[in-house]
């Protein structure tokens, strides 16, 4: 069994410990938690690692958020895995601060990595782990929030929750997507 988690962010170093790139970091740390690392490969970042015999890639896309679909679907193929077997990882405006959520489907909301992904896979319906960053801006700021960086009191609640997420993602692979999210979505 194989198992494809796409962590989604930005490339560059501007882009490092910003709200929108919580995807990568939950990669990063997941994938450091079983001793792997990232090459630089088609499309994106690639680690892989094995989970109690199951196979699990881990990719950070090259693409830009934007195109995030592109290299999630050329992985999803490259590796023959099914789309049950994908869980996204994304930032999420429409939740408070640090709350994580685990879904099977639903619409992108707004979310342009999320949309990426569905235009290219032709449907909304695939695992998809969001990460709250709230929504404490001005009028008209979103774009400046989502691409801002982290805050000393958010850095210290990331320390907390980005572990969680680890969890998460290693209970998805193991035990399934209904057991997963009603041992987390709380």
């Amino acid at each position: 069994m194989k198992f494809l988690i796409a962590g989604l962010g930005n490339i560059g170093a501007e882009y490092d410990a910003t709200r929108h790139n919580i995807g990568f970091d939950i990669a990063d740390v997941l994938v450091m938690k079983h001793k792997g690392s990232f090459r630089i490969d088609r499309l994106a970042s690639v680690a892989d690692f094995k989970l109690k015999g199951r196979q699990v890639v881990v990719i950070k896309p090259t693409t830009y958020m934007n195109l995030s679909g592109k290299s999630v679907k050329y992985w999803m193929d490259k590796e023959k895995i099914p789309l049950e077997h994908v869980l996204v990882i994304i930032d999420e405006l429409a939740l408070p601060l640090g709350t994580l959520r685990l879904k099977g489907s639903g619409s992108a909301g707004g979310h342009n990595g999320l949309k990426s992904v569905e235009e290219v896979l032709k449907t909304n319906q695939y695992p998809r782990l969001r990460f709250g960053i709230g929504n404490d801006y001005p009028k008209g700021r979103q774009v400046d929030y989502v691409l801002g960086k982290w805050t000393e009191a958010e850095m210290a609640m990331l320390k907390l929750q980005v572990p969680v997420c680890a969890d998460m993602i290693e209970s998805f692979i193991l035990r399934g997507l209904q057991p997963t999210m009603n041992d987390f979505n709380k």
